[in-house]
């Protein structure tokens, strides 16, 4: 099989295309065909060396789609469309940047779709973060205002989505002028551009302040963050575009307003029953969700593809394909 190794840190070009044998699963393991995988920021930092206690090498992935081909308990039947996130891929072993992977089975969801693979490629980490972000951590309620900080990632861009079905009022930001029009037809209400500092451009239009706020830019940009919040207010934690996990020499009370509580999601700790994937799922096939897919690559192009990552070109998220896809 082929798969995309990376033997040390560095930047994409890092990456070696190899032949590997197809692995042999263990029991309680199942060797997953993939048929796409979204990338995520995550493994950026993780090919940048910033992922502590990752080894090299390493085939990066932490989510994927694709087809059961060996279940040695028998659970599933080969062909079982399946997908599966986190639980260690991609850092604690091999993910899913090669045309197979073996994957601890209570990682597997199985699921029914009619959505092609580099549609259904963006969605498990994608998916999870963002309903887990709006619905465990900042249990949004219709009729609240929600800020997006980092409105035109591929989380951000669901997220508004996901809240303005609900009922929310969703301001979502973006650093480039650009992609203004993109997070309008997106479903955002107001659009800010970013310049480091949002506090009085949300209190121009929220007096004060909003209900809920979503980071995803990261630390850097926490503080002025949850300053945008109203009394009483809910920020959540979930991203870190800007490359950054801490807070230096963090004092919570000059950080966090009073009254205002702060929370994160991580995916690798939660995540949802199997039905909400199928259900949102559904939601897609129906045309209630419009997945914003920035851009599709193939495992041949994984340094390109992650050159565009890099360059934060995209708004949406970009899916590799291990096959290039035929319909």
């Amino acid at each position: 099989m082929k798969a995309a190794v990376i033997y040390r840190p560095g930047s994409p070009t890092e990456f070696i295309l190899e032949e590997r044998p197809v692995p042999t699963p263990l029991p309680e393991q199942v060797l997953v065909r993939v048929k796409a995988f979204g990338l995520n920021r995550s493994e950026l930092m993780t090919r940048k060396g910033f992922s502590p206690g990752v080894q090299f090498p390493r085939v990066l992935g932490i989510e994927c789609v694709g087809e059961v081909d060996i279940d040695p308990s028998g659970q599933y039947a080969k062909g079982q469309p399946v997908m599966a996130l986190m639980g260690g891929m991609g850092r604690d072993f091999d993910g899913s940047y090669a045309e197979y992977t073996v994957l601890p089975k209570d990682l597997v969801r199985p699921f029914q779709s009619t959505l092609p693979w580099d549609v259904l490629g963006a969605i498990p980490e994608m998916f999870q973060t963002a309903y887990g972000s709006l619905y465990p951590a900042l249990a949004i309620q219709p009729g609240e205002t929600l800020l997006i900080r980092g409105g035109s990632s591929s989380v951000g861009m669901l997220a508004t989505q996901l809240a303005k079905n609900a009922g929310l009022t969703v301001l979502a930001t973006t650093r480039n002028p650009q992609k203004e029009t993109a997070l309008r037809e997106n479903g955002a209400t107001h659009v800010l551009i970013d310049n480091g500092t949002l506090n009085e451009a949300v209190r121009s239009i929220y007096p004060e302040g909003v209900d809920k706020m979503l980071e995803l830019v990261g630390t850097s940009t926490l503080h002025d963050s949850l300053t945008c919040l109203k009394p009483g207010g809910t920020g959540c934690m979930s991203g870190m575009l800007a490359e950054s996990w801490s807070i230096p020499d963090f004092a919570p009370m000059d950080v966090i307003p009073t009254t205002v509580r702060l929370t994160t999601y991580n995916s690798g700790q939660i995540t949802s029953p199997t039905a909400v994937f199928q259900d949102f799922i559904h939601q897609i096939e129906a045309g209630q969700i419009t997945l914003a897919v920035s851009r599709t690559f193939t495992l041949d192009e994984i340094v390109m593809a992650h050159h565009f990552m890099d360059s934060n070109q995209g708004a949406g998220k970009i899916v590799v394909l291990p096959y290039p896809v035929i319909r």
